[in-house]
């Protein structure tokens, strides 16, 4: 099985400072509860990650990635430039718990207008919250290895390209 996605580390310039925005998973989605389940863990802790969806068949990657951070940020953004793909393996643990290979491509995105976490009540399931972070410190807070990875190149592109 294969899946492919976009996504965006969009960015903001406010008082000298840049910042990313990023998406904290709800709890409940977090958590493994079944009963059934021999290890039943519980994470209290936020966990932050990058805007980022599926691509809908017809669809381009950058435009997927656009429509990805509107949905689960409230903000729309323009592109800047491809930061890189991300690719991993992940098995399912709804439905039919099969071993999927993903691809992710990412973009780095300007912030142009809207409200942060400004989202349709049904992106809840999805999305816990969105909120801007440093960008500086975007690296240390997010959850996973290749997201990290792209908010470090987002801040190598900024000190590349000093005149932004």
């Amino acid at each position: 099985m294969r899946e492919i996605s976009a996504g965006g580390v969009v960015i903001r310039k406010e008082d000298s400072v840049w910042w990313m925005a990023a998406i904290e998973l709800p709890l409940a989605a977090n958590a493994v509860s079944d009963p059934r389940k021999r290890a039943v863990r519980s994470k209290t802790k936020a966990v932050l990650c990058l805007p980022k969806g599926l691509i809908d068949p017809g669809e381009k990657a950058l435009d997927a990635a656009l429509r990805e951070v509107r949905e689960e940020t409230g903000i729309i953004a323009a592109p800047i430039a491809k930061l890189g793909d991300i690719k991993y393996v992940y098995v399912r643990t709804w439905g039919d718990g099969q071993r999927v290979f993903k691809l992710v491509s990412f973009y780095l995105l300007r912030y142009e207008s809207g409200d942060i976490d400004d989202i349709a009540e049904e992106m809840r399931v999805e999305v816990g919250r969105a909120k801007w972070l440093l960008l500086s410190d975007a690296a240390q807070l997010l959850a996973y290895g290749g997201e990290k990875q792209m908010a470090r190149r987002a801040l190598e592109y900024i000190e590349a390209h000093a005149g932004m």
